[in-house]
């Protein structure tokens, strides 16, 4: 464990990140050893369940292809999206200088990795939103997994919570957004193309040629 500090931040975002690292620190060992893991376990798990979203809409027409390949570009423009804020706002981090608070993780990002939004928050929400457009049956398992990996990041003491709410609406509404506007046009290329092979066939002696 490391010690953390209070930046320059909203003082309810502060006095509410003192009360979640003091009650983590106060958690049996077993609870710390597992949120210190499953804040990087549960980004994998986000995209595991991505991929199994969507899977089964790859051979399910050209509308739920499109939303299958928009979504997955989307989560990547909501995290480029959390990078250039970071690079605007420039908030250090709560665990950056030493005070009294004991955190959970092992080590605090170095300077220059910026708190705000928290970038982790943000993937999370991307996923978790992703994954309910492709599938709303797995999005009551996705959408729990992704607010606690939120607010794992603030749990384990690296973010104040107001970046991890930041980072998971902003994550959620880019994708909420992109991905379906982008999946029309992409949807129409494919019908495009499924409707030229059915209209002009490749003739089996050409096909034999090859």
């Amino acid at each position: 464990m490391i010690q953390g500090i209070l930046s320059d931040a909203p003082q309810v975002s502060v006095d509410l990140y003192r009360d979640i690292v003091d009650f983590a620190d106060d958690t049996p060992e077993s609870v710390q050893w597992f949120a210190g893991h499953f804040t990087e376990w549960s980004i994998i798990l986000l995209g595991l369940l991505l991929v199994a979203a969507a899977l089964p809409k790859l051979g399910a027409g050209p509308r739920n292809l499109a939303l299958a390949l928009t979504a997955p570009f989307a989560v990547v423009l909501a995290y480029g999206g959390s990078e250039l804020l970071k690079t605007v706002v420039d908030q250090d981090r709560p665990c950056r200088v030493p005070t009294e608070l004991v955190i959970i993780a092992e080590q605090c990002p170095p300077v220059g990795d910026w708190s705000f939004p928290s970038n982790h928050s943000t993937i999370a929400g991307a996923l978790a939103v992703a994954v309910l457009l492709l599938s709303p049956r797995l999005a009551w398992f996705a959408i729990p997994v992704g607010a606690l990996s939120a607010f794992s990041r603030t749990f384990v003491g690296v973010h104040y919570p107001h970046d991890v709410i930041a980072g998971f609406l902003l994550g959620a509404l880019v994708v909420a957004v992109v991905a379906p506007l982008l999946a029309r046009p992409v949807a129409q290329v494919l019908r495009r193309r499924r409707d030229r092979r059915v209209d002009h066939p490749v003739p089996d002696t050409a096909r034999r040629g090859r």
